[in-house]
């Protein structure tokens, strides 16, 4: 799939595609409140089908299995975060291309606050839904990962291996393996899904609460400057990036 629009980037995806991503978030919003009340054993694909108003054939046009409607709220966040990164500006840092390619698909985590707390919940209950959660963000993880070494490969060239990285989504596009993935992009992967949760994390935890895009920016400057030591401070409001070694 070629990335032919990303978030903030341009003209927005069509009518249909935003239908599309519509019927796609209300299923899953409709599977993890159902969960959440009744347990996700006990909810059947009628049930989220009826909840969102659309048939249960129209759910397996999203969803390959019941299971999934649980653990994924919109399958396709990673592919625009990886096309972003892939046609974030030359300019830009590495770790730049993947915060803004992220803030993007952040924008609006202030609204989704309460699904994303039901979710956590629903998956905590339920082992096999979180052990099935955790390989999707592996895999996003990885796939990120090939985006990254694509963006480092000169003029789309470099070895053999890195070759193999497709130019569009960042996935393979031949028989490749994660030893094929060097450690700076999966480090650099790595780093940032966990700079997501934290940065999730603590804006949940903040009383009274604190703008989400500041405790994001925050985390983002910390790490651009090498996690140096903080100055202490009175409160553990957004530092603005004026962290600095004592």
């Amino acid at each position: 799939m070629q990335c032919v629009t990303t978030k903030g980037a341009g003209a927005g995806p069509g009518l249909r595609e935003r239908k599309k991503q519509a019927t796609r978030a209300a299923l899953g919003e409709a599977a993890v409140r159902l969960a959440a009340e009744h347990g996700a054993e006990n909810v059947t694909v009628e049930a989220i089908s009826n909840a969102a108003g659309v048939s249960a054939r129209t759910f397996f046009n999203y969803f390959d299995s019941h299971d999934d409607a649980f653990v994924m709220l919109d399958t396709q966040i990673g592919e625009r975060i990886r096309c972003a990164v892939r046609d974030a500006p030359a300019e830009l840092s590495p770790l730049d291309a993947v915060r803004e390619a992220m803030a993007g698909e952040l924008a609006d985590v202030e609204e989704r606050h309460e699904v994303w707390s039901l979710r956590a919940k629903v998956l905590q209950k339920s082992p096999h839904l979180l052990a099935r959660g955790l390989g999707l963000h592996m895999a996003e993880e990885r796939d990120l990962a090939r985006t990254i070494a694509y963006r480092l490969t000169p003029g789309g060239g470099g070895s053999e291996s890195d070759r193999r990285v497709g130019p569009d989504t960042g996935t393979d596009t031949g028989p490749c393996d994660d030893s094929d993935i060097a450690l700076y992009p999966r480090l650099l992967a790595a780093v940032a899904g966990t700079a997501v949760r934290v940065s999730v994390e603590h804006w949940y935890s903040q009383s009274p609460p604190v703008a989400f895009p500041d405790i994001f920016r925050d985390v983002f400057t910390q790490l651009s400057a090498g996690l140096p030591r903080p100055t202490p401070q009175t409160d553990d409001r957004p530092s603005g990036g004026r962290s600095t070694e004592s």
